[in-house]
């Protein structure tokens, strides 16, 4: 190959790197920030103040399920599982369809949980992009 391909290649690559680089930040910027939100939102979670979680929630997620109802909730399936020892990032996948929710910008996060009473276990907790620009929970499932 001469120079003048090489430069030619070198230039096509550099250019598709700029068009495609910016949006793969973006979506790992975006993941990043759900993650956060997910982790910040399970410490009232692990500490038993399941109504400052409620509070805490998306507004999609409280529009259905009532602070009462939530709080009751999680004092049946997630009080008997005793205290965190562990929690493990597995996955984080942005998603803008989820079933039982309107179109939106969703991230299913999936960690890797050990508690006191139940060792292995999977914690779903999914954020959603609020009105006001903020990721905030609106679902969380223990397997």
């Amino acid at each position: 190959m001469n120079n003048k391909m090489t430069k030619l290649f070198a230039g096509l690559a550099f250019a598709l790197m700029t068009v495609i680089l910016p949006g793969a930040v973006h979506a790992d910027d975006r993941e990043d920030k759900a993650v956060n939100a997910a982790q910040t939102w399970l410490n009232p979670v692990d500490q038993g103040n399941y109504s400052q979680s409620w509070q805490q929630s998306a507004d999609f997620f409280k529009t259905l399920v009532s602070k009462d109802k939530w709080v009751n909730a999680l004092q049946r399936v997630r009080t008997p599982l005793g205290q965190i020892k562990s929690r493990v990032l597995m996955s984080a996948d942005y998603k803008t369809e989820v079933p039982g929710a309107p179109d939106g910008h969703y991230v299913i996060i999936k960690f890797a949980t050990s508690f006191e009473n139940k060792q292995n276990s999977t914690e779903t907790v999914t954020p959603v992009l609020d009105k006001d620009g903020k990721w905030r929970v609106a679902g969380y499932f223990i397997r």
